[in-house]
């Protein structure tokens, strides 16, 4: 299976992050914000913009003087041992923030071994998440997170895929011809987030936004009551915005 490769401004955000991160590392006494943008050649609203997200994430710290040093969150995954949990609960703290900034419950999910994998979520009382009624696994071809993560796919990979789940009618709106599925697949734009209107589900709205870092296919997806249907795009496109610390974290 191959990788249909796209690139979007989240991905950019975190190789910059990455680079800045790496940077920062090097230099175990402290480097400042000028001789970062030197080594790093980053613009200094862009440059800001980003330590300010590495603060918050917990990998960088500011010294009293001014200075950036490598953060606690950082310093963690230099332990095997410690690394995917640091991980697992960084990429929480992420969600949480998400799930409250775009007042919807928000997943992450991935594609492993030619399956759909929702491997974590954050939802609350006033965002809960959706039901998930019919397998995930099974249902890629009427959710958001699935059209996502079978978009990052090339042409065989998705072929693959639906070849082994059957494209069952979950709802009036359900597509269920895979020519017109590939179709819509191929012309989804990688910058604009993939949406199920009651597609899955009866009374829920989705949107979903990839994650692809190296060979790891993945998305950010969230889902509204119907009754919020009105605020999707204007969330999708906050959660695609906020999509940066993610990619980070698994680029890492």
């Amino acid at each position: 299976m191959a990788l249909k490769r796209e690139t979007t401004a989240p991905y950019h955000s975190a190789q910059d992050a990455l680079r800045v991160l790496e940077t920062v590392a090097r230099h175990t006494t402290g480097i400042t914000d000028i001789e970062l943008a030197r080594h790093t050649g980053l613009g200094t609203e862009r440059l800001t913009a980003l330590l300010r997200m590495l603060r918050r994430e917990g990998y960088v710290e500011q010294l009293a003087d001014g200075a950036y040093v490598s953060g606690e969150a950082f310093g963690r995954l230099g332990s095997a041992r410690e690394r995917d949990e640091t991980l697992r609960v960084q990429l929480q703290r992420t969600l949480d923030r998400l799930r409250d900034s775009v007042g919807a419950a928000v997943y992450m999910s991935r594609y492993v071994d030619g399956e759909i994998h929702v491997t974590q979520c954050a939802e609350g009382p006033a965002t809960p998440a959706v039901n998930e009624w019919v397998d995930f696994r099974s249902a890629a071809h009427a959710s958001a997170i699935g059209k996502s993560l079978l978009g990052q796919l090339d042409l065989n990979g998705r072929r693959d895929h639906l070849s082994r789940h059957r494209m069952a009618r979950l709802t009036s709106r359900t597509i269920t011809n895979e020519r017109v599925l590939l179709s819509r697949l191929d012309a989804q734009a990688p910058t604009v987030p993939v949406l199920d209107l009651q597609e899955y589900a009866i009374g829920t709205v989705c949107a979903a936004v990839p994650i692809t870092a190296g060979s790891a296919v993945g998305c950010l997806a969230l889902s509204l009551p119907v009754e919020h249907a009105h605020r999707l795009r204007e969330a999708a496109d906050t959660l695609n915005r906020g999509a940066a610390p993610v990619l980070l974290s698994l680029a890492i």
